[in-house]
């Protein structure tokens, strides 16, 4: 089943290259969305593609990249609406 996920990550995630992971990571599950940071100093992101795939993105997210400590990750499931051809790092 595909779905659709929006995720607000919190904590040290800015700075520590967690877009960029994000997105490799994204792409080596073959997700498709987009991430970006916001003006609070959270990374917001979509992420597309099967359900257990997008799970497995959600739980790496809680982690992220070697140099970030998160503290939160707020998950807001959507319909799939199959509306992205990649993955994206969207600037500020």
């Amino acid at each position: 089943m595909k779905t659709q996920v929006h995720v607000v990550i919190s904590g040290q995630v800015q700075g520590v290259w967690y877009r960029a992971s994000t997105k490799e990571k994204a792409e080596e599950l073959g997700l498709t969305g987009w991430v970006k940071n916001t003006a609070h100093g959270n990374v917001e992101a979509v992420f597309e593609g099967d359900e257990s795939t997008v799970n497995e993105m959600v739980a790496w997210c809680r982690k992220g990249p070697p140099l970030a400590q998160v503290t939160d990750v707020k998950v807001t499931r959507q319909r799939f609406g199959g509306e992205f051809a990649g993955f994206a790092v969207l600037r500020d």
